[in-house]
């Protein structure tokens, strides 16, 4: 099965405990994730997280309210916007809402959602792992990296080069000066050292 698939999409739906047709919101996701003109944050990345997810599961609390913050968190993005956290999160917790969600676990999905803008330091081992998820990209083979960089500058196409390469530049060194980029021992073991050195090189690369 495809990882951010329909079939995958339903069943999950159903496993919450949702009272409607999954099909409404999984057709509103999917024409979200494939608008156009996102090269990165797309069908393939929410796989993407859902794979890793998938292979982290025993370190979860709650995999329902993490696995629903992977599918929404990338909802709405818009690269000319600095609230598409707080727009995904009310997507969510709209379509959440009308499947009668309990509202406890909607402000779960909520708090998680917020933390993939990765300005906070996470509160809460589940909320570790979706951050350590959503990372993961860091810390693949230099040229999946490559492509990763690629797709970002894609996105961001309407910022000069020398502003992308000076905001890019600034987010990046925020990682590396981290003292740890992953949050949990096991994404810090598989992907830490590779993510490091992809970070460095992307850090050069924009200086040139």
């Amino acid at each position: 099965m495809i990882a951010a698939s329909q079939e995958r999409w339903s069943e999950f739906w159903k496993r919450l405990g949702a009272n409607n047709d999954p099909l409404p919101c999984w057709h509103k996701l999917r024409a979200s994730y494939s608008e156009s003109w996102r090269a990165y944050h797309n069908l393939n990345h929410i796989s993407h997280c859902l794979t890793e997810f998938d292979n982290a599961k025993e370190l979860v609390v709650n995999p329902n309210a993490v696995e629903t913050a992977i599918w929404f968190h990338d909802a709405i993005y818009n690269t000319r916007q600095k609230d598409n956290e707080e727009r995904s999160a009310d997507l969510a917790d709209e379509f959440l809402a009308g499947a009668g969600i309990s509202k406890g676990f909607r402000q779960s999905v909520r708090e998680l959602i917020l933390v993939t803008k990765h300005n906070q330091t996470p509160s809460d081992s589940d909320a570790s792992l979706l951050v350590d998820v959503d990372l993961s990209i860091l810390g693949q083979t230099p040229e999946l990296y490559a492509e990763f960089e690629e797709n970002i500058r894609q996105e961001y196409a309407w910022v000069s080069p020398a502003d992308f390469a000076a905001g890019s530049s600034g987010v990046l060194q925020s990682f590396l000066n981290r003292e740890s980029i992953f949050n949990s021992e096991p994404f810090r073991r598989k992907y830490e050292p590779q993510a490091r050195v992809n970070l460095a090189w992307a850090i050069k690369r924009l200086a040139i």
